[in-house]
This record gives C-alpha cells, structure tokens and sequence, in this order.
C-alpha cells in the first residue's frame, strides 16, 4: 500500500500518463511504448563501415585547435545485465596492461595523424567499463601517459565515470588519491539503486552500503560527485524506488542523473535484460509506472533544490554539470575518443572504433587507427544532427546552428516545428528552438521527429498514423 506522501506524488505525477498515451496516438511513441534514447545522430549502432583515409580525408582542426577527450576502459569486475557495451570481466592484469600499452600507441597514432605534438584538452572523460578497473599501480602507470600527451592549460574538467566497489577499502582510497594528483575532479559514480533486491537482479558488484561508502569517500576527497540511477528495472515498483530516491537526496552530492532501461540495444553489445524481459515479463514495471517513476523523480527532486539544467542532468548549480556532455551535445565541438568501441565526434563528421579486442589490437599493431565505421555529414545530415543534439539536451541557438551548418535555420522544417508547437512540445523566440516542460519528459521522442528514415528506431507498422509518425510524415527540409 502507498504510504500518503507516495500518494500525493503519484497523484500529481498521474497527468503524465494521459501526455504520454496522448503521443502514442499521434504517431510519436510506439504503440507498445518502447524507448529509444538520441544519444547521437545518426544513433551509434546505424553507422556503416568507412576507412581512416575517408573519415579524415578533408578534416581540418578546429580554429582554437581545442577537443574534448574521451577515453574508453572495457574492463568490468561483473557485467551489469542492463549493459549494452562490450566489455572483459574478471580480466587478468595481464590483458589489462597488454590494453593499456595499445591505448597508448592508438594516442600517438591519433597525433601524428593530426599533425599535433599534444592534444589541447578542453574537458576529459574516462569511461567505460569501469575505468577504475585497473590496479592502483596500472591507474598510476595509465594517467602518466595519459595526461604527458596533453595540454590541459585550459582544461576545465577532469571526469571518470566509475563503479562504487572500485573506490572503497584501501585500494578505492589509493585510486580516489592517485586520481586527485593528476588533476580529476569530478566523478559519476554509477549506484543505480540502493535497493539491494534491485542491484542483485542487476547483478552489479556492490550493495547500498558500498555505494554509500564509494560517495562518501569521493565527496571527502573534494570531488565533484554525481550519481546515476536506472528506472523501469525488474523488480522496481513506485515505492521502492521513491526509497531509492530519498537516500540518494540524503548524500547531498553535487548531482543526480537517472535514465529509463534501455532494452534495444544502444551500443556495441546486446544487454541480456531482453532475455529477462521474455523471460519474466511481469517483474518489468507497465510503461505507464515508468512514466510515473520518472516524474516522480523529478518532482521530488525539485523539492529538494535539483533542477534539470542537462537533459536527465539534475544540478542545484548548473556548473555542476558535465562540460564533456555539454560541449558535445550542446556545443557541437570536436571530440576525440581512444580505446575499444569509443568515437569521435567532429564537426561535420563521425568515427567509431571497433567493437572487438582483436581487431583493435592488430590496427594498432600496424600503426593505424582502430577505426571501422563512420559518417562524414551531408548537408541534409548535418542540418538534423544540429538541430537534434542540441533540442534535446538544451536548446538550438539560431545564430549558431548557421555556424555549424552554414545555412539560417529559418524555413527549414517549418511545418513540423509548427506541428510540435502547436502541440505544446516545443516553443521558439528570436534566439532559441527549445523544448517545454511536456516535450523535455519526452525529449528523446521529440527529437526523433527530425530522423531520416533509414535511422528511425522502430519499424512503421508499431506507430499509429498520428500526425508524429515518423514514416508518413517524413521530416523534409521546407526551403
């Protein structure tokens, strides 16, 4: 039974419910509700094969010379069932040190490429995997050549993303400490509850007790510290994840990000929670208790002075957000990424490493990029990528979207930005194109709206013939 303040939160969640079952009809969301997330455009998984040679054919650097750096660790003590990244478990220190000497290599392929002595870094971040998943001594050995092949005169933020059990006893100490020395400062510690039923079923390598221990550690280090949660998990209900929330509200870290399970497949590596969906259909909360659980989540946040000033990015200061995550969502600017299965992300172009070890491996051991897909944007392309990245996670500037496309946003899609206004989704001024309170719930299905077809997520037949489906109401640029 609900207790009254569970009550109270449900009942002023209740709305969203009708929102959504509103965007079903139209043609915006699946009529089963699935999910998809725009982490990217075109979405990771849609890329086709192109060469080093392609990808860098006309690339010049950008006028500051600056990038965004992204390095990627896959190496986890367990792996998480929800997880959708390809990764090695319980590996031997040997495969870690033989990872590291390649990651390495791959830098200085990257640089000679570039033509750079040093890659001038505008913010950092380590993840994976678990990034934290080494040694002290392999930590140690790693942020050595890491940060000797940088310039970090200017750079603004140093994060890892890291797992609980890495940063308690005395080796999570010593790594919280080595980490610190070489300048990171802030850390996305993944919980993913504090229901220990919950993280079983996730089967995570910590408990509530680790996790808490983990954030306390970091937060006397002087980090920065936010944590992530999933809901809509196995097992989750309304109560135990309103639970999971006050605890969290508890620890009074910097940040609290949470995000719906994905089950399609978003990266490298098929999760099993799709197996266990099948499986065990009635432990998966109704989509419609997700969308509860969501707006709870927000809600009570609020009450406690967390605002969303990143999409699903829950700050009381907006400087506690990631500048890694704004830079390249927002911002559009260059990023570069090392290690298995880890992308750059360029002004008018997309790379994405290989997904498998041995491959990586043997482009490195021949002196080239472990590169085996990617994009170099069309105008068309480059056009929704701009408008899409940006609407999602904070808002299209006018003036410069013409910047990074070279053509004024106005009289492009002009009947579907007129469509999601009139729906209340998205609103506009002189400046910005941004998303309202109803279209920032549904940020990601919003922004799906601008899709080609070949990278809609789901197929025709699961949409109604709303005025949104994205098949008979092809996005088409209005000129």
């Amino acid at each position: 039974m609900f207790n009254k303040d569970i009550k109270e939160l449900v009942e002023s969640a209740n709305s969203r419910i009708e929102d959504f079952r509103n965007l079903v009809q139209s043609g915006m969301i699946p009529l089963d509700g699935d999910f998809f997330p725009s982490v990217h455009y075109p979405p990771i998984t849609m890329y086709d094969p192109i060469t080093e040679e392609e990808l860098f054919k006309t690339y010049t650097l950008p006028p500051d010379g600056r990038f965004d750096v992204y390095v990627h660790i896959p190496f986890c003590i367990k792996r998480c069932l929800f997880c959708h990244y390809p990764s090695l478990y319980n590996a031997p220190h040997s495969e870690k040190d033989r990872y590291l000497d390649a990651l390495e290599r791959e830098m200085d392929i990257y640089m000679r490429l570039l033509g750079i002595e040093k890659i001038k870094a505008r913010s950092i971040l380590l993840g994976g995997g678990t990034p934290t998943d080494l040694t002290p001594d392999q930590l140690r050995h790693f942020l050595d050549f890491f940060v000797a092949r940088l310039d970090m005169s200017k750079c603004r933020q140093f994060n890892y993303d890291v797992d609980p059990s890495t940063l308690v006893g005395t080796d999570g100490v010593e790594r919280l400490r080595i980490m610190r020395s070489y300048g990171v400062d802030r850390l996305t510690i993944g919980v993913q509850s504090f229901n220990d039923k919950i993280l079983k079923k996730m089967n995570r390598s910590h408990d509530s007790a680790v996790a808490l221990e983990s954030i306390k550690n970091s937060q006397e280090m002087g980090y920065k510290v936010n944590i992530e949660f999933i809901f809509g998990y196995p097992g989750q209900t309304i109560e135990n994840w309103v639970e999971v929330l006050e605890k969290a509200l508890s620890t009074d870290v910097d940040e609290i990000q949470f995000y719906r399970l994905k089950v399609i497949p978003y990266g490298d590596q098929e999760g099993t929670i799709q197996k266990i969906k099948t499986i065990k259909p009635d432990e998966v909360p109704p989509v419609e208790e997700a969308i509860l659980m969501k707006q709870i989540a927000i809600d009570l946040l609020a009450k406690h002075g967390y605002n969303e000033n990143l999409r699903r990015v829950f700050t009381k200061k907006r400087s506690s957000i990631s500048l890694y995550a704004y830079n390249q969502c927002c911002n559009l600017y260059d990023e570069i990424g090392f290690g298995l299965t880890a992308f750059s992300s360029l002004r008018d172009r997309f790379g994405l490493n290989t997904q498998y070890f041995d491959e990586y491996y043997q482009a490195v051991d021949e002196g080239r990029l472990p590169l085996n897909r990617g994009l170099v944007r069309g105008i068309d392309e480059q056009i929704r990528w701009a408008i899409i990245l940006p609407l999602k996670n904070y808002y299209v500037r006018k003036k410069y979207f013409k910047k990074v496309t070279g053509v004024p946003i106005e009289g492009l899609f002009c009947d579907k930005f007129d469509a999601l206004k009139e729906s209340g989704l998205i609103t506009e001024n002189d400046k910005h194109i941004e998303l309202t309170t109803l279209g920032a719930f549904f940020a990601d299905e919003v922004v799906e709206q601008f899709h080609q077809r070949p990278y809609i997520p789901f197929p025709k037949e699961t949409y109604t013939e709303g005025p949104f489906n994205p098949y008979l109401n092809p996005t088409i640029l209005n000129t």
